[in-house]
């Protein structure tokens, strides 16, 4: 699982021992010269964010620097499958805003990727950034066809966790940890009938209203805080 070393001194100490970091972020309005130089000359990648943007970030207050540990923040999709962990697919999600929050809550949630499904502009892909509160700095997010994620994710035996209304047990009730590819659709046409056929879980949502659904951040974030919540279990 993704891990955050925190703060300007312990990011330097975690540098100069050699530390194993898939990322540094540093405040851009404070001089963290050093960083960024042992940054260069370890070849660790670095972001700048606003002093807001580390405050957010930060697991215990406002900081000038903090780094990612345990996830490749790049990838192709048979590198990230190959890697394991946890894989998001959003299937046929179309709408660029509704992608940003989804990747967002699956990046918050410690997924190791995201793959889509969908063809992106370069503006559309700006707008899902936004939406995302630019939270695909820090994962993988690796657009294919359904096809190739399935054949991808079956050739590195990552489990297909599919969530729709033709399954027939909660979430809770199947194993989200190891290497997983959790599965949801768009809201209108849900998930594809050539993903169910290939599904080794398909998990249902308890619904008791009168409309017929949740909507797609209902569903991503029921999945995403069961998956942590085994995983930590298991942990």
């Amino acid at each position: 699982m993704a891990g955050q070393v925190t703060g300007r001194d312990a990011v330097l100490a975690a540098l100069q021992q050699g530390q194993d970091l898939d990322m540094v972020l540093v405040d851009r309005e404070k001089d963290t010269t050093l960083i960024r130089e042992l940054c260069q000359q370890n070849g660790v990648p670095l972001q700048e964010g606003s002093t807001n943007d580390l405050w957010r970030m930060s697991h215990d207050g406002a900081q000038d620097a903090l780094a990612l540990i345990g996830r490749n923040i790049e990838g192709t999709l048979d590198e990230v499958m190959q890697r394991g962990g946890t894989i998001w697919f959003f299937d046929g999600v179309e709408y660029s805003t509704n992608l940003g929050f989804t990747i967002r809550t699956a990046e918050v949630s410690g997924a190791d990727a995201v793959v889509l499904n969908v063809a992106k502009t370069h503006e559309e892909r700006r707008t899902i950034r936004r939406a995302s509160m630019r939270a695909d700095r820090f994962l993988p997010v690796v657009y294919s066809t359904s096809e190739e994620i399935l054949a991808a994710a079956k050739s590195n035996q990552v489990r297909i966790i599919v969530a729709e209304d033709t399954g027939k047990v909660g979430p809770w009730d199947v194993d989200m940890t190891g290497d997983v590819l959790l599965v949801v659709g768009a809201e209108k046409h849900g998930v594809s009938q050539l993903v169910q056929d290939a599904a080794d879980e398909i998990v249902i949502l308890p619904m008791d209203g009168f409309v017929p659904s949740y909507n797609l951040q209902v569903a991503v974030s029921v999945l995403a805080v069961e998956a942590l919540r085994q995983r930590r279990l298991k942990q």
